[in-house]
């Protein structure tokens, strides 16, 4: 296939191309720069690669046949949205937009990036499909989680309407390499923290709790789900789940400093719980995760290291 990756200098973006690459198909990676950095894609020595800067919210042109459109476009950590919060909203709305016309235009395929964020802060756990989720949409969060649900509706009435063959992953709290040290997402954020000698800031009580996907288990969901027949909306994510303030403990005791925990009041509208029910996945795509936390954990350490 010939697949155009949007976000593809990003964290997950580049991944991605990896994956695309190494079965085979020819990708053109697609980028602002905003919050990707070209040093994620540095690596690739590809005849089959392409990058193409451009802001996806204007009008997007791509020379020749797409088979398929992943558009991983947006800021997805907390300090990226709540600094641009207009370019969020442009992206899931805008953006999304333009990736299906040219899907639309192209007759490919097209996955949506979505995120568990669209169950806000959740009264059912843990969170299935079917659930419509508790969003605060005039929240500071809301920037992102109503951009996403947003993006949701739209590649569904492209899907209805337009017959374009779509996907909708959505995706819960994924770490590994080529995160942004300082993106705020509690995986780098702890981990810079216990390197530098610092206290791990823990919000609230650290009761809140998430479920930490390693980035290969969710890229290889995505790609089963991109080559699958299913329109409908997939979590994809580890569904162990553990509280925040065990977590810190964990990233202290991997990096070999003493537990030193500073707490700080909790942020408006933090999910107190994060947990996938992954039947869907485990059912239609045949996936689970297989990276335990601490295997993936030192990876992600070993990274920050010697970045």
């Amino acid at each position: 296939m010939r697949v155009l990756v949007t976000g593809g200098a990003g964290f997950l973006g580049s991944h991605l191309c990896d994956r695309l690459l190494k079965e085979g198909h020819t990708v053109i990676a697609m980028d602002n720069l905003i919050t990707g950095d070209i040093a994620n894609i540095a690596h690739i020595r590809n005849e089959k690669f392409l990058f193409i800067k451009h802001d996806v919210t204007d009008y997007i042109y791509v020379d020749g046949a797409l088979d398929a459109i992943l558009h991983f476009a947006s800021p997805a950590s907390p300090v990226d949205y709540l600094e641009l919060p207009i370019q969020t909203l442009k992206v899931g709305s805008l953006g999304t937009h333009k990736a299906l016309g040219l899907a639309k235009s192209k007759n490919a395929r097209f996955l949506l990036a979505s995120t568990s964020e669209v169950y806000g802060d959740p009264l059912i756990h843990p969170q299935k499909e079917d659930y419509w989720g508790n969003v605060n949409p005039v929240g500071p969060r809301g920037v992102y989680d109503e951009a996403k649900r947003f993006a949701e509706a739209l590649t569904m009435a492209y899907h209805r309407y337009h017959g374009v063959d779509t996907r909708i992953v959505r995706i819960f709290n994924t770490y590994g390499p080529r995160m942004r040290i300082n993106d705020g997402r509690v995986v780098p954020t702890f981990i810079a923290q216990a390197l530098e000698n610092e206290p791990l800031t823990v919000f609230g009580d650290g009761s809140q709790t998430r479920s930490f996907c390693y980035v290969d288990d969710l890229i290889e969901g995505i790609y089963r789900l991109l080559m699958s027949d299913h329109h409908d909306p997939v979590n994809i994510g580890n569904p162990k789940e553990m509280t925040i303030l065990d977590f810190a403990r964990i990233i202290s005791r991997l990096i070999g400093k003493p537990e030193n925990i500073k707490f700080k009041p909790l942020p408006v509208d933090d999910p107190k719980v994060r947990q996938p029910d992954i039947t869907k996945a485990k059912k239609l795509l045949g996936w689970e995760p297989n990276v335990g936390l601490e295997e993936g954990l030192k990876k992600t350490i070993d990274y920050f290291i010697h970045k």
